[in-house]
């Protein structure tokens, strides 16, 4: 009975109080509190009759959702991926990094290319990481098969020649593959309509937030080609490929632009320096490769049999080209964009672009590459003196398979 009394006392003082305040002041608490809470009457004394949609003027302040459009007009580009099957939870990788970091604002769609049907379960995978359009196509003999110039057989003993070589050495689909994206992606049927690209591939990543367009970027700037990493090609897998370069640029003076990159692929010795643009990421106003003078090179190449008999890959074909028929400033190192394919990343050191990245600036290729440090310096050279090197300079030595000891 004496701990009920204290219990009786105790809540007749709160009552007590709880009036006293309210006379006071002339609110009541639970009113007061319901007022101060940023959905009204959430204390209602009627909560069935909570109005049906809440003004947005008592919402707390709200981000932008990320799948809201960005606003700015678009170019007539996509993203482009060559893809196998099997390779469907890399590009669900690639893809899921990629939208989160830029395309789940900007929207552009996929254009996902392979030599063989997708799967019904490639398709869902896919479906199910972006919520942009998607188109498939199919690679037929006219994208994916060997150059006119050599034969099945040739070929084949060449393989057996350069496997153990270099990297994939012995990998006619590998051939394939750089042949393809060398002259003919963007002949394909749904790459054709296009004007810019951007190249994807499995296994990538994405470090930084892209809130910008980096195609409009480059149209109105007058850039024609854009790369992250630039390194130095296997000598072994590209031995006459300057030779055959060299044979092109002195048939061909008149396709050659008044000024252009040569000198960032050519020394004064008129050798190749082995540098490239890592193609796996490049974004490019495909004007270039549709151009009178990439065409006519690329065909070069495609009859002197590199691609099959050496492994001519289309890093180092986009880039001499790019070098050859493009000004300095027509070519743009997308340095914020932080980026890693297997083998190499770069991310950026500059502190404003890396508060936008996850990844250690010291682990960037990039600033290591002499080949970056070499675009960084190298200024245009004149066509007269580009021709006046050449003249001058003998030929590269050219890997005679003959003398190979393959025992």
């Amino acid at each position: 009975m004496y701990k009920l009394g204290i219990l009786v006392f105790v809540v007749l003082v709160v009552y007590t109080t709880l009036h006293i305040a309210s006379t006071v002041f002339e609110t009541n608490p639970a009113s007061s509190l319901a007022n101060n809470l940023p959905f009204k009457n959430v204390l209602s004394p009627n909560p069935a009759k909570l109005p049906e949609d809440l003004s947005v003027g008592v919402l707390p302040p709200a981000r932008i959702s990320y799948d809201e459009p960005a606003p700015g007009e678009r170019v007539n580009g996509a993203i482009v991926v060559l893809v196998r099957n099997s390779e469907l939870d890399g590009l669900r990788k690639s893809m899921r990094m990629f939208e989160d970091r830029f395309n789940r604002r900007f929207k552009y769609p996929y254009v996902l290319l392979n030599d063989q049907n997708f799967t019904q379960e490639f398709r869902d995978g896919i479906a199910a990481i972006t919520k942009n359009e998607v188109r498939y196509g199919i690679l037929d003999e006219n994208f994916w098969n060997y150059s006119p110039s050599v034969t099945p057989e040739e070929t084949e003993l060449k393989l057996q020649v350069n496997k153990n070589r270099y990297l994939y050495g012995g990998s006619l689909s590998y051939r394939f593959m750089c042949r393809f994206q060398s002259g003919l992606f963007y002949k394909h049927p749904l790459v054709r309509s296009l004007d810019w690209y951007w190249r994807l591939e499995p296994d990538v990543e994405y470090y930084c937030d892209i809130d910008y367009d980096p195609f409009v970027y480059m149209r109105d700037n007058g850039m024609k080609y854009g790369f992250t990493i630039a390194p130095r090609e296997g000598r072994r897998t590209v031995e006459t490929l300057w030779n055959t370069t060299r044979t092109w640029i002195k048939a061909n003076t008149h396709l050659l632009p008044a000024q252009s990159l040569a000198n960032w692929v050519m020394g004064t010795d008129g050798h190749y320096h082995l540098c490239h643009f890592w193609s796996n990421f490049e974004i490019v106003d495909l004007s270039l490769y549709r151009s009178e003078a990439y065409e006519s090179y690329f065909n070069h190449l495609d009859n002197a049999q590199g691609f099959f008999y050496e492994r001519w890959g289309d890093a180092p074909v986009h880039s001499i080209a790019a070098a050859l028929l493009l000004k300095k400033s027509e070519v743009h190192w997308f340095e914020d964009i932080g980026y890693k394919h297997p083998g190499n990343m770069h991310c950026p050191r500059d502190p404003a672009m890396h508060a936008k990245c996850v990844c250690d600036p010291g682990k960037s290729y990039t600033y290591r590459s002499a080949c970056q440090t070499r675009f960084a310096k190298v200024n245009n050279m004149a066509k007269e003196r580009l021709l006046q090197i050449l003249d001058n300079s003998e030929f590269e030595y050219r890997y005679n398979p003959a003398k190979v000891d393959t025992s």
